[in-house]
């Protein structure tokens, strides 16, 4: 008697998509806080390794298995100036519609109300990095704003501004949107199996273009599915042993 698959879990979908996004690039660096980002360059470079290409490079800061640094923040830095990195990650506590990061604080910079880590080399990064992936699982107003209130990290600058990275995509936990450099905008391109259009619409609180039928976010095949369940995940619990568990208990949860 065959055995059901479980569904895909959100943060499946989540980790898919990630590496959908990732297609094509050489190197990828994510940051030490990062599970979700962190495990869809795994997805990759594993499904490239089965094709028998050549497999995405991954850097992940803080991981021992998975990160060729040595001294952190200083050679990421060192890399991306030298135009080998590809891609990387960025949040924030705020994003808004012309791709500005806001990773300080809100209400009154320099006293402001609620403090956050910092921008560190954010900006650095934004400019330097040419796929940025803007990845915030919470999409609400508070999140997702007009303006933010401080720009640690500016999605759009003028044309004399030598720049060649900046954000490429959006994804949060009800969709995922592409972003125009031209426009300074972003355009929905997907909504994840259980959200709808107009609640996206209601928890953005800026302006973003879409097509007229939005179609739902594709989810990972057979044995797609079976490689993250495996051979990922169990990657992923060298550098994040609580999320993998995690992932571990969703999978039996829905079965």
């Amino acid at each position: 008697m065959s055995v059901a698959t479980p569904p895909v879990t959100h943060n499946e979908r989540l980790i898919f998509t990630v590496a959908r996004l990732l297609e094509g690039v050489r190197h990828v660096a994510v940051g030490a806080s990062s599970p979700i980002p962190a495990a869809g360059a795994m997805l990759l470079r594993a499904l490239e390794e089965e094709r028998g290409g050549a497999a995405v490079r991954l850097s992940i800061l803080g991981s021992v298995e998975h990160n060729f640094f040595t001294n952190g923040g200083v050679e990421l830095f060192d890399c991306a100036a030298q135009g080998r990195i590809d891609a990387f990650f960025l949040g924030g506590g705020q994003i808004d519609g012309q791709g500005n990061v806001n990773l300080v604080g809100v209400g009154g910079y320099p006293t402001s109300k609620v403090r956050w880590p910092g921008s560190f080399g954010s900006a650095y990064l934004y400019h330097l990095v040419p796929r940025v992936i803007l990845f915030r699982e919470e999409h609400t107003p508070r999140v997702m704003v007009e303006k933010v209130e401080f720009v640690s990290a500016p999605g759009v600058t003028p044309p004399e501004v030598y720049r060649r990275g900046g954000p490429k995509a959006l994804l949060t936990g009800r969709g995922l949107f592409s972003f125009d450099a031209e426009r300074g905008g972003f355009r929905l391109e997907s909504v994840h199996e259980g959200h709808e259009v107009a609640e996206i619409e209601e928890m953005t609180g800026f302006a973003f273009e879409r097509p007229e039928t939005v179609p739902f976010t594709p989810d990972p095949d057979p044995a797609t599915l079976a490689l993250l369940r495996g051979r990922v995940r169990d990657e992923l619990a060298e550098t994040y042993p609580g999320f993998a568990a995690r992932m571990a208990a969703e999978i039996s949860k829905a079965a």
